[in-house]
């Protein structure tokens, strides 16, 4: 089965951004960093969600998130869904915070259960096509709107959405050109999606 071991994100300062990623969520192993000077501008077409057990634990990370440079996209709030927010690196990575309880159980732990990575998809079926054929399993499909797949194996789950839907929910206009400096590092090899998200073995 294929995994998501890392992303690699392009950096204008690779040092703030490990000291950002550091303060404000304790990612370090599933975050990697490489200078970048690639033009980009607007949506970069994906968003990474991290996915924990309560309210409390949301906020937690909202507020380290924005203490330590982010900027807040939506407020964190109880929805039909759920609880959660959007907050955007300094190094323009847009961050989905969730929880699927809306009630606290105990202290904020600060405890991520999950880490997913969202990208944005012009042409549903022919990426989900794309990623079927190079080992990806598919958990849930709902039609042309969404696409998860089998992320067990996986340090970072992959889960497609349509491009303007999910600029929608990150809270921005879904107009963007350029570099989405982005790496996905797994075991499928080398290769460059539809979209232009491209692949690298986890080294």
């Amino acid at each position: 089965m294929t995994s998501i071991d890392c992303l690699t994100f392009g950096v204008a300062d690779p040092t703030a951004a490990e000291r950002f990623y550091a303060d404000a969520f304790g990612l370090d192993k599933q975050v990697r960093l490489r200078a970048s000077q690639e033009p980009t501008s607007g949506f970069r077409g994906f968003t990474v969600s991290l996915v924990v057990s309560q309210p409390s634990i949301v906020d937690g990370l909202f507020g380290a998130a924005l203490a330590a440079g982010a900027t807040e996209l939506k407020p964190a709030k109880k929805s039909l869904w759920g609880y959660g927010g959007v907050v955007q690196a300094p190094d323009g990575t847009i961050w989905q915070l969730a929880s699927s309880s809306k009630k606290d159980t105990g202290p904020d732990s600060r405890q991520i259960d999950e880490i997913v990575l969202l990208l944005g998809v012009s042409d549903m079926a022919a990426t989900k096509r794309f990623y079927v054929e190079r080992g990806l399993t598919v958990a849930k499909s709902f039609g042309s709107k969404y696409v998860e797949f089998d992320g067990s194996s996986s340090t970072v789950k992959l889960s497609l959405y349509g491009r303007r839907g999910l600029a929608k929910v990150a809270g921005v206009p879904p107009e963007g050109s350029g570099s989405p400096r982005l790496t996905i590092g797994g075991d499928a090899g080398t290769f460059t999606d539809p979209d232009g998200f491209t692949w690298e073995p986890a080294g």
